[in-house]
């Protein structure tokens, strides 16, 4: 049980970062350099990726909820781990397979945990 509360931290940890660096850092040479983007492209699709650091957070947000809730908090903690795990199946199919093992592979593994605890 306490594994899988940590994994689930570790995870909703992750996914502010996700949104500080979408929602902030976007256009800053920090996050251009996470995300590999020309001040060009940063510029223009800073809106685009603060939307989407938004959504990391409202992730990151129903896992601490979860968390928050003790053992009644095991669906909610499994509804929102599969969020992350669709969001990285498709960003690694979308975009980059590095994302399937950044964002995914963290929600399996707590997944696996929760199931096991």
């Amino acid at each position: 049980m306490v594994l899988a509360k940590i994994l689930v931290g570790l995870v909703a940890l992750l996914h502010l970062y996700f949104l500080v660096l979408e929602m902030f850092l976007w256009d800053k040479p920090f996050g251009r350099r996470t995300f590999g983007l020309t001040p060009e492209f940063a510029a223009a699709s800073k809106a685009l990726a603060a939307n989407q650091g938004l959504y990391n957070g409202f992730l990151a947000a129903g896992l601490v909820w979860g968390l928050t809730l003790g053992p009644a908090g095991t669906a909610v903690k499994l509804f929102f781990l599969a969020c992350v795990v669709v969001a990285g199946v498709f960003g690694a199919l979308t975009v980059s397979r590095k994302i399937f093992f950044v964002q995914a592979v963290p929600a399996l593994a707590a997944v696996a945990a929760l199931c096991w605890a």
